[in-house]
């Protein structure tokens, strides 16, 4: 259950970010680094999947688990506004994610979740996966500003 989980969740990554990076037209060393500081903490998935498998969800890992989610989802955020910052205030990743109601929630429900491993993993782990839910259908938003005409002023890098 932990690896499809952490399957779910690194595809989840793999394709928002994609998307994400279809928007900018510049790569600053910030966003480099920004990128840099995503896989890092997205390359301690299998560790913490492994942990918490192996470990039959006690409480340590299983927060351990997600506080690596925790940190990964600050580290996309971070990317997220580097590329914002690149390309300014009218960009299309800007107007694309508008006010991200998923990307706040997320980090609140990582946060519980890893609280209510010392309660109960089963909660901690539901909650786990109600944000891969949240999250597993593709963000159409970012899709759809990329397929903006481009005489409304986008691009369509």
């Amino acid at each position: 259950m932990s690896y499809v989980l952490s399957f779910i969740y690194l595809g989840i990554y793999w394709n928002n970010h994609h998307h994400m990076l279809q928007t900018c037209n510049k790569v600053t060393g910030s966003i480099l680094w920004a990128n840099h500081h995503l896989l890092f903490w997205l390359s301690l998935v299998p560790f913490t999947t492994g942990w918490m498998g192996e470990n039959q969800f006690t409480a340590v890992p299983t927060a351990i688990y997600g506080v690596v989610l925790l940190m990964a989802a600050i580290a996309y955020w971070i990317l997220q506004q580097q590329l914002i910052l690149a390309e300014g205030e009218n960009s299309l990743l800007k107007k694309a994610i508008g006010n991200d109601w998923k990307g706040k929630a997320s980090p609140l429900l990582y946060i519980s979740a890893i609280g209510f491993a010392f309660v109960s993993h089963w909660i901690s782990i539901a909650l786990y996966i109600l944000v891969a839910l949240l999250w597993l259908i593709p963000d159409r938003r970012i899709e759809q500003m990329l397929t903006t005409p481009k005489s409304e002023g986008t691009s369509n890098f």
